[in-house]
């Protein structure tokens, strides 16, 4: 009754401080009915278009584009809330790493040969390497299939090429030469090249992956196959390297880290700043829903719908209101609010590990009896802590040190963790770089930090017990104590309870398409970790997966989330 009554008085108290607060503060929402937006020459097309697209469908915006050169960019990158477009090259030029950046289409070249090829079993078997690729182009007496294949096959490789630099760089960037050497047979344009390879069996050819794109139903052109490529060029097409049957797979495989970077370049809306007027929000959300329509008549390939999915959530996630009172009274409210909140949560913590406590031995119990499904009713999100979407909490301290774990949902996935790899005391991290590696039997996924600080404490008796984290991710199984850099910034980037549990319905469904994506509907893996009935997961999905799964798991599920 004590704690009923404590409780409901420190939530009235609370709720009195935020009230007032809200009465105090303004929120400027940008009234303006134009933007402008910067890009270089290259990109001056598809600007223009996604900008008169965008305005046929509001026509009192009006939205400027303006063509500047690489050099203006890169000095006044870092300067003025301006909303900029500029390709991968531009960007690794760009001194400022602290620059808001996203993703909004991409050139992706690609290498592609004749579907009836009489050595197509043997390339999808072992892939063609970096290498293997370079030697047919510096050495005229070995251009034939058996110098690719390393096997006695004499059939000369007709390479098929256009006079276009900005493919013939990419290729030449890929083979690692100044330029390219073979004497290939000439053809006027990409429709022509496509044409001729689909003639000849012994044909091999770099173009765009726009231009082999059957629009009716995004599948390749007939008579033309994608030539995978062996990455770690071990001479055989691995599971991670498997990206090549389909267009689908192959934009996905670009995306998560599958196909070599240097055969495509990005193309990035930047900014000074997270973006927050109304207008430039709006039209980046256009840009990366319906305006990927318009990137394909430019040239461009559109984003896989999960990375559409993922940008937006960077977009949306981060946007804040700008808030026009003085700084140092809405720092002092929020101040309030967290002193506030430290009360209650302490209250609603204790709550909360001793209803687990019970959950977790009533649940241990039923399960010898029934399988556990793991689903949204699965995930413990307790009130009062911040969450990342690193999957990892924090919690700050009475005394100023802020305690973080990681979240329930992860401990899910993995199983029991059988060891755990921390960073030692007195090390200083970023928010979102690598944090500590959680393992299961050898395997293990590297999870990153959700704010900056310097590292305080290791939980000690993680390292005789690491399934603490499975058993009490939120209490006795924190990781490190941290003394924050940047704290009352970094929580505007992290979410609490309510916003948490919502962002995490779409997690299930992005965890839902990579098993169906990595594994395939009809492979027994999947099976096995998919339950028949209703489609439900079953808890501790990767525990009994190969590592190739837990690499490709951290590749485009952990890493993407930073």
């Amino acid at each position: 009754m004590k704690n009923t009554i404590l409780l409901f008085s420190v939530l009235l108290l609370l709720n009195c401080v935020t009230a007032n607060s809200k009465e105090n503060v303004k929120y400027n929402h940008s009234q303006k009915s134009s933007i402008s937006v910067y890009c270089t020459q290259d990109l001056y097309n598809l600007t223009t278009k996604l900008a008169s697209e965008y305005y046929s469908i509001n026509p009192d915006l009006k939205i400027e584009v303006i063509n500047v050169s690489e050099s203006t960019i890169a000095k006044t990158a870092n300067t003025g809330k301006r909303l900029r477009f500029i390709s991968n090259e531009l960007y690794p030029t760009l001194s400022d790493e602290s620059l808001w950046k996203i993703v909004v289409g991409r050139d992706v070249i690609v290498p592609i040969i004749n579907s009836k090829n009489p050595f197509l079993d043997k390339i999808y078997q072992q892939g063609i390497s970096t290498e293997e690729f370079a030697q047919i182009f510096e050495n005229p007496e070995i251009q034939h299939w058996g110098t690719l294949l390393k096997n006695s096959q004499n059939e000369h490789v007709n390479y098929y090429m256009i006079d276009d630099e900005s493919i013939n760089s990419v290729v030449a960037n890929f083979l690692n030469v100044n330029q390219i050497t073979f004497d290939g047979i000439k053809v006027e344009n990409e429709k022509e090249l496509i044409s001729s390879i689909q003639k000849d069996p012994y044909a091999l050819g770099f173009c765009k992956m726009i231009n082999i794109i059957d629009f009716s139903d995004y599948s390749i052109v007939e008579n033309i196959k994608l030539l995978p490529i062996d990455r770690n060029k071990n001479g055989n097409l691995d599971h991670i390297e498997s990206i090549y049957d389909d267009l689908n797979a192959l934009s996905r495989g670009v995306w998560i880290g599958k196909y070599p970077p240097t055969l495509f370049n990005n193309i990035y809306a930047i900014s000074s700043v997270q973006p927050t007027d109304e207008i430039e929000v709006e039209f980046l959300k256009w840009v990366l829903t319906d305006g990927q329509q318009f990137l394909n008549p430019t040239g461009y390939s559109e984003l896989v719908y999960s990375e559409r999915q993922r940008k937006l959530d960077i977009l949306l996630y981060n946007e804040i209101d700008v808030i026009t009172a003085k700084e140092d009274y809405a720092v002092s409210k929020l101040l309030i609010i967290i002193s506030m909140a430290f009360i209650v949560t302490v209250f609603i913590v204790t709550v909360t590990v001793r209803h687990k406590k019970s959950k977790r031995y009533a649940v241990q119990n039923a399960s010898s009896i029934y399988p556990l499904v793991f689903d949204e009713n699965s995930v413990e999100v307790p009130k009062g802590l911040y969450f990342d979407k690193t999957h990892t909490w924090a919690f700050m301290e009475k005394n100023g040190v802020v305690r973080i774990g990681i979240d329930d949902f992860l401990q899910h996935i993995t199983g029991p963790l059988t060891n755990i790899k921390m960073e030692n005391p007195g090390k200083k991290i970023k928010k979102g770089e690598q944090l500590l590696s959680i393992i299961h039997k050898g395997k293990q996924l590297h999870v990153n930090a959700p704010i900056s600080g310097t590292i305080k404490a290791q939980n000690e008796i993680l390292k005789g017990n690491s399934s603490l984290i499975n058993s009490s991710p939120y209490s006795d199984g924190w990781v490190y104590t941290i003394e924050p850099t940047n704290w009352l910034r970094e929580i505007r980037f992290l979410s609490m309870e309510k916003k948490y549990k919502e962002w995490l319905k779409s997690e299930f469904s992005r965890l839902k398409d990579f098993l169906a994506i990595t594994l395939k509907p009809n492979n027994v893996e999947y099976a096995y970790s998919v339950l028949q009935d209703g489609g439900e997961l079953k808890d501790g999905i990767l525990a009994d997966l190969g590592p190739e799964v837990w690499e490709d798991f951290q590749t485009n599920f952990i890493d993407t989330s930073k």
